[in-house]
């Protein structure tokens, strides 16, 4: 039976992203060794999207009121991108300081979090 997933975010700036993950994101960490922080993630679910190219990955973080989300991001000078409304969710992205983006959204579908 497998234990969790890890996920991998690639950085031009792997120690500003690393920094704010943990002093904006708010996640905890550990020390997996020479400054590499492993970040404790919300509980978590996958979901396969049909694709011609293959390869690509997306992170999304999951939330339950994405306008009081986005506030919070605000204060802490975290700008969002406008918000997108979809079938399966209202969503926004959030810039990296290494340059990436992860988005952030407010599911319209049931999800899998809390299934055993």
């Amino acid at each position: 039976m497998f234990s969790g997933a890890h996920v991998i975010v690639y950085s031009k700036n792997a120690e500003a992203d690393r920094a704010f993950f943990r002093d904006v994101l708010g996640f905890k960490s550990v020390d997996a060794g020479h400054g590499w922080l492993i970040f404790a993630l919300p509980p978590a679910e996958a979901a396969i999207h049909p694709s011609d190219a293959g390869g690509a990955q997306e992170l999304y973080f999951m939330c339950d009121d994405l306008k009081a989300e986005m506030a919070s991001l605000a204060k802490k000078g975290v700008a969002c991108s406008k918000v997108e409304e979809a079938r399966w969710g209202s969503i926004t992205k959030m810039r990296l300081p290494g340059g990436g983006e992860v988005g952030l959204y407010q599911p319209k579908h049931p999800t899998a979090l809390g299934l055993k």
